[in-house]
């Protein structure tokens, strides 16, 4: 397959906000976020991207479709429910680049789009934080035996840990949203993973 890669940085997502916000709710709808998606919230969600100027959001686009997306910020640009740990913790927040999400649409996945969001947002990171410490991001966390767990359902912690990744034992996001069989939203466990630079 061939696709087309395009950096969006700071207000240059403007045009786009639709259809990653589209492809956001259809991918998270998926085991294990289970995301009952709303496009006003959406918008709401990616303003913090359009009013960071250091942001990074990849689209990626097959035959002129949206199949694929990945976001990036300064952690001190992120909202306060994931900067708080942090503070809580004792991390410099100008230190740290933070990678919102990586979402690919499930026929377009095993092509190494997961490699290149990777190598792409650690590039950017670097150029926008002169004094880089880490990048981070966060999982949700879900039981084994949830009752909407897929069978074949693999978690991706082996892939994180071979780009470096750990998942820290300190630090632990708390996060609001509504699940797909819920009627309302409820708080989120979500582990951190770290890489040091």
């Amino acid at each position: 397959m061939e696709f087309k890669i395009i950096e969006w940085v700071g207000e240059e997502l403007l045009p786009y906000v639709d259809k990653v916000a589209e492809l956001r709710i259809e991918v998270f709808r998926e085991f294990p976020y289970l995301y009952e998606g709303d496009l006003a919230y959406e918008k709401t969600y990616l303003d913090v991207y359009l009013k960071s100027s250091n942001s990074l959001v990849i689209g990626v686009l097959h035959e002129d479709r949206l199949i694929g997306a990945s976001t990036a910020l300064p952690l001190f640009d992120e909202s306060e429910e994931f900067k708080t740990p942090f503070v809580t913790a004792g991390y410099d927040l100008s230190k740290i680049f933070y990678f919102g999400e990586s979402i690919i649409l499930p026929e377009y996945r095993g092509n190494k789009l997961g490699h290149e969001f990777f190598r792409r947002r650690e590039d950017f990171a670097r150029k926008a934080l002169v004094d880089l410490r880490y990048t981070c991001f966060c999982a949700v966390i879900r039981p084994d035996n949830h009752p909407l767990r897929p069978p074949k359902y693999k978690p991706l912690d082996s892939f994180w840990s071979r780009l470096g990744y750990e998942k820290s034992s300190r630090l632990n996001v708390q996060y609001k949203w509504q699940d797909i069989d819920k009627s309302v939203e409820d708080f989120k466990n979500m582990n951190v993973w770290l890489k040091k630079f």
